[in-house]
């Protein structure tokens, strides 16, 4: 008999609406989970367990009358999903992963949670986040670094890092992931899960005030891509939905004869490919290829390269985040040096980024034409070691390592349209590496067809990490937290 956390969420929704689960029983679960598990991963900063049970208990009340009236119930009701803690989640802490805020307790949510509550999913906690969201690795000075469960001496990546490793582990059917410039993707690539960015403006940014440049949006990390499809339809609404349906509808539908650009080479000097993420996408080229799309090679046009766009913007959305007076010292060296660039990034000079955000737009506008799908690796490099893409001593050197292990991700983040991360391919050694499909803006459904349509050719979801068993997970480390890490926990204690 499959064991809880080896159900869908969707299988779980359906089981609690059936009143065959109960949503207590889901949250109990999972919290023994982490209790037991998380202490390998870093993938929650703050369990809810109490709000999470009083939730429940309320979910199951209303399901319960939601039966006895034959009232059809949202398809995640009663499912535990945690929200990344860059999200403001009324009466729990939350910390953007920044000691300068690591009593931060709002009084209101952000749109994304107060969406996920209205669909009844069920608040497990907060997952861990780089601070601020500004790197592509989950290490900071709030919790443990961020793990994959498949190799947990290595990264979950950033900035989405807790979410992957909680979902990848079971310690969350799905979870909730923010992408600025990679960071649902990145995670999805090196934990092995699906990760979805949507279009820009399809689920609320609001109401946080300081991202004015349409680079960040929430998305879904999800181990099947109906789930993160669900996740997408109780973000957005209704007035985001495709037309005629729901994207968990589109999801099982057949995209059709589709014609794929694959892009091997990016525009950031000095990003060097590794054979195995090459080799990644070039494996996911012929099995499109298979299922009848046309697929040839394609490069992206110079114009296409946001070196020059892109961290204007970067910096100033990172300098105008408020921060508490006299908490510069509390900040990480990365943090402080992308925010002393952008305060030095004029007005003028600010705007000129924006319009850059379009010419780059514009001069894709030749491969919009000629292909439905853009197909590249999703990361440079499979899963690094913790700590790998730190350099405290030299955050530009921190800056330029993430940057070149992500070359292919922001684009998408600039131009606005939807990519995702499949996770169709796995080193000889268990590391998981995955592909990026980009679509469109717009073509959000298109995005999860084909999604949908490769994972039934090639199943990934019966793949699981060391970590999933639920026996106690033995490790010859122990406790994998890093010094800094163990200081944290003991001052939480």
């Amino acid at each position: 008999m499959p064991e809880t956390h080896d159900l869908t969420a969707l299988e779980q929704g359906a089981l609690v609406a059936a009143g065959d689960l109960s949503p207590v029983e889901l949250v109990e679960h999972y919290l023994k989970r982490i209790d037991r598990i998380d202490r390998h991963l870093g993938a929650y900063v703050t369990v809810a367990a109490g709000t999470a049970l009083a939730q429940a208990r309320r979910r199951e009340g209303q399901a319960l009358a939601a039966r006895r009236s034959a009232t059809p119930l949202p398809p995640l009701f009663g499912v535990p999903v945690p929200v990344k803690d860059s999200v403001r989640t009324a009466g729990i802490r939350t910390t953007f992963g920044s000691a300068a805020f690591a009593d931060h307790v709002p009084a209101e949510d952000d749109d994304a949670a107060a969406l996920l509550a209205a669909a009844g999913t069920v608040l497990l906690g907060k997952t861990n986040t780089p601070e601020f969201e500004l790197s592509g690795h989950t290490e900071n000075r709030v919790a443990p670094p961020a793990r994959t469960p498949w190799h947990p001496e290595r990264s979950a990546g950033g900035s989405s890092g807790g979410s992957a490793a909680a979902v990848a582990a079971g310690l969350a059917p799905l979870a909730h992931g923010s992408d600025s410039a990679g960071s649902v993707r990145g995670p999805a690539s090196a934990c092995g899960l699906y990760g979805f960015k949507p279009s820009r403006g399809l689920v609320s940014a609001g109401p946080r005030p300081w991202d004015v440049s349409g680079l960040t949006t929430a998305g879904a990390l999800s181990r099947t891509v109906r789930d993160a499809a669900a996740l997408l339809d109780a973000m957005a609404g209704p007035p985001g939905s495709p037309p005629g349906g729901t994207f968990l509808a589109a999801a099982g539908q057949r995209p059709g004869r589709l014609r794929v650009g694959l892009v091997t080479r990016s525009t950031v000097p000095g990003a060097e490919v590794h054979p195995e993420c090459r080799a990644a996408a070039e494996e996911a080229a012929e099995l499109l290829t298979r299922l009848g799309h046309h697929v040839e090679p394609a490069e992206l046009p110079a114009g296409a390269s946001i070196a020059r766009v892109f961290p204007p913007v970067w910096g100033v959305l990172a300098a105008s985040r408020p921060v508490p007076e006299r908490s510069d010292d509390l900040l990480m060296p990365l943090t402080r040096h992308v925010r002393r660039q952008g305060r030095e990034v004029s007005g003028v000079g600010f705007a000129e980024a924006l319009q850059g955000f379009h010419a780059v737009d514009r001069a894709m506008d030749p491969l919009r034409e000629r292909f439905d799908l853009l197909l590249t690796p999703t990361l440079a490099q499979p899963p690094q070691p913790v700590g790998a893409l730190r350099e405290e001593d030299d955050p530009a050197a921190e800056a330029l390592r993430t940057v070149r292990n992500s070359p292919f991700t922001a684009l998408y983040n600039v131009t606005g349209r939807p990519a995702a991360s499949l996770p169709l391919h796995w080193t000889a050694d268990g590391l998981p590496v995955g592909v990026m499909l980009a679509a469109d803006r717009g073509a959000d459904a298109l995005l999860l067809a084909v999604s949908a349509q490769l994972e039934e050719a090639a199943p990934w979801n019966t793949r699981r990490p060391p970590l999933w068993s639920s026996a106690r997970p033995e490790t010859d480390g122990g406790d994998l937290r890093q010094p800094a890490a163990d200081a944290w926990a003991a001052g939480r204690a």
